[in-house]
């Protein structure tokens, strides 16, 4: 029978130095638009990851964008699901075209909601001082989500934005948009676009061409935990957000 994983990238398979527990005999995992490294893996992720890719084939769920995830130096072989699940590639690498345009109507019923929202916390940002901006993420022609960054990097700052602005406004006329902070990135999201949704569409189209199968989830984040619980096995890595949620509660 064969097996699959939906794994998250970043903070899963590598993290950037400073997250990086274990300093030595690091690899380059993914770079930058400059070329320079972003992050890296140790020598315990490259086991497991070489431990898995034997025994499963490794689908790369993840919320980077196609030109970001072109920087991940890491070989796949299969699908990959990009942008929280707003693009998913086919094993030559192409755009699956069919799931893009839904995506692609979805996200623009949506944008005027991530526009009014932008404007909202670029206002508070200008009124408090504060340095971040808002970033409305765009790939292949269709809006999916708006990040905001700390800019020096220091990610309780961004809670203030969340509590302040972000929350209120879902509250309220925002309802059909949810929000996700992790680290130093705080992503508002339409609640149509979601991991899970593209995990289910890859599945079915697994079935179809294997028959039977097993499937394993892995990420780090809360925003990973519905796609994760749709597989068959869950894989959460130590020292996440989503280990301290469901496993270092316990």
């Amino acid at each position: 029978m064969k097996k699959f994983l939906f794994a998250d990238l970043d903070d899963t398979l590598f993290q950037t130095i400073e997250k990086c527990a274990v300093r030595e005999a690091l690899e380059p995992a993914a770079y930058y638009s400059d070329g320079s490294i972003c992050s890296f893996t140790t020598p315990a992720q490259r086991a497991v990851f070489d431990f898995m890719s034997a025994g499963m084939t490794v689908i790369p769920t993840t919320a980077r964008s196609l030109d970001a995830y072109r920087r991940v130096d890491i070989g796949f072989t299969s699908y990959a699901i990009l942008n929280f699940g707003g693009v998913i590639l086919q094993p030559d690498g192409s755009i699956e075209r069919d799931w893009q345009g839904r995506m692609h109507g979805l996200m623009t019923a949506a944008l005027p909601g991530l526009q009014e929202l932008a404007a909202r916390i670029g206002d508070w940002c200008a009124r408090t001082g504060y340095g971040g901006r808002p970033r409305l993420v765009e790939d292949e022609g269709t809006p999916f989500f708006i990040v905001v960054k700390d800019p020096d990097k220091v990610a309780l700052n961004l809670e203030r934005v969340e509590r302040e602005v972000v929350l209120p406004w879902i509250a309220g006329e925002g309802r059909d948009y949810c929000v996700h902070r992790n680290g130093n990135n705080l992503a508002v999201l339409p609640r149509s676009l979601d991991k899970a949704d593209a995990v289910a569409y890859v599945t079915e189209r697994l079935r179809r061409e294997h028959g039977e199968i097993v499937t394993f989830g892995m990420g780090d984040s809360r925003s990973d935990a519905r796609f994760m619980a749709d597989c068959d096995y869950a894989i959460v890595p130590r020292r996440t957000q989503l280990a301290k949620l469901a496993l270092e509660a316990l």
